[in-house]
């Protein structure tokens, strides 16, 4: 079976000044820079991407829209209230259902658990600031994940995501 790729996306920066809800907070104006990086350097340094699942908060949505518009090709997307506030548990139950027929997904969501998931998987402690990425590779089925080291192979705010 091939290696799968995940890729983590945390949030890009997010706007505090308003009274909206958590989950209908937008993007700051530097968020707005950052999406659009993170978008450059997925469309650069992955070769494809078959899936996005994506919080259904805004400025989940918003980072993703901006980001995917930097692609050659935009994958197919999903909304995933599992997401929004998720722990480390309830991101490795959405990865573990991911579909086999994908080999490559991106999750664009929040802190602790994003950067908490990087940790469980690989090992390894990285940051996700705002706009951050984690790409970790994963032998056999989705439903392995966890189960089997997984390995880091980029990790930082872009352009610096690498290792």
């Amino acid at each position: 079976m091939p290696e799968r790729t995940l890729i983590l996306l945390r949030h890009a920066k997010s706007d505090w000044s308003g009274e909206e809800a958590d989950v209908d907070r937008p993007l700051a104006d530097r968020g707005l820079r950052q999406a659009p990086e993170a978008g450059r350097w997925l469309a650069v340094s992955i070769d494809r991407i078959d899936l996005a699942v994506v919080s259904p908060a805004r400025r989940a949505r918003s980072t993703w829209e901006l980001a995917s518009a930097e692609l050659a090709s935009r994958p197919p997307s999903r909304i995933d209230e599992r997401l929004y506030a998720a722990s480390t548990s309830q991101l490795l139950g959405v990865v573990r259902a991911l579909p086999d027929e994908v080999d490559t997904v991106v999750l664009v969501g929040h802190n602790p658990g994003i950067e908490d998931l990087v940790s469980i998987l690989t090992g390894d402690s990285v940051p996700m600031p705002t706009s951050a990425l984690a790409v970790i590779g994963l032998a056999g089925s989705w439903s392995n994940a966890g189960r089997t080291q997984a390995t880091l192979r980029a990790g930082g705010r872009p352009p610096a995501a690498s290792r």
